[in-house]
């Protein structure tokens, strides 16, 4: 999967290419990512990159030229890319569309537009984007943190990037329970020793039966969405 990305602040994702499990990703050519700036487009002194809105108000808004030709620039080296707006009036993401744009990255590659300020002229993303994604219904200072958090809930899904695949499958939201998928939260883990400070790893798990662990651990994560996530439970028949 390629993905460029047009930000002021390449520097930010700094942290998603050269730490953690991800860095798998890219290390081993499983993900490429590029980096193109506004500020490369303009050639004031200042560099700028924002305005004054019409009509007067707060704040700044991102001019539509130096982003234009960035996600010109884009297209010319990834031609056939989606490009997407990091935006709080976009579609809100969710582990269903991970895997979607991750199945939709098998046949095609991604340019993400990081806003900053007030936001992008309209008329750029009137003309030259194709969705909008949200993180959720909360605003930040600029796209970048969301797509870090985006970008990481796609990548995980490649094939070969997580040690065991099938811990993407079970994750919250993706839960895998005799091959029906049901987007519930995921059931409780435990690990090394039996008993912590008095407190005992259930019998089921140390059985060996792998029936029994399956079940025990589908009616876990049945219980533990009913008690957080109960909305989620209406989508399951």
């Amino acid at each position: 999967m390629r993905v460029i990305i047009i930000t002021l602040f390449p520097e930010i994702f700094s942290s998603l290419i050269n730490y953690g499990v991800l860095s798998r990703a890219f290390s081993t050519q499983k993900v490429s990512l590029d980096f193109i700036n506004p500020r490369d487009f303009v050639f004031d002194t200042h560099k700028t990159v924002d305005d004054r809105p019409f009509g007067g108000g707060p704040g700044m808004v991102m001019l539509a030229e130096p982003i234009a030709q960035s996600i010109e620039q884009a297209k010319k080296i990834l031609p056939d890319a989606r490009v997407i707006y990091l935006s709080p009036q976009g579609k809100k993401f969710d582990q269903a569309m991970a895997e979607e744009l991750i199945n939709l990255g098998e046949k095609s590659d991604f340019i993400f537009l990081c806003g900053r300020y007030e936001g992008v002229d309209q008329r750029v993303l009137d003309s030259l984007i194709d969705f909008e994604l949200s993180l959720g219904d909360f605003v930040l200072s600029g796209g970048e943190l969301a797509l870090m958090c985006i970008l990481d809930a796609m990548i995980r899904l490649i094939p070969g990037v997580l040690g065991d695949s099938q811990s993407a499958l079970e994750d919250s939201f993706s839960v895998s329970l005799n091959n029906n998928r049901e987007r519930v939260l995921d059931h409780p883990h435990y690990t090394r020793p039996p008993v912590w400070r008095g407190l005992p790893v259930p019998e089921v798990l140390l059985s060996g039966h792998h029936v029994n662990i399956q079940q025990w651990r589908r009616e876990k994560a049945l219980e533990i969405t009913q008690k957080k996530r109960p909305d989620l439970l209406k989508k399951i028949k």
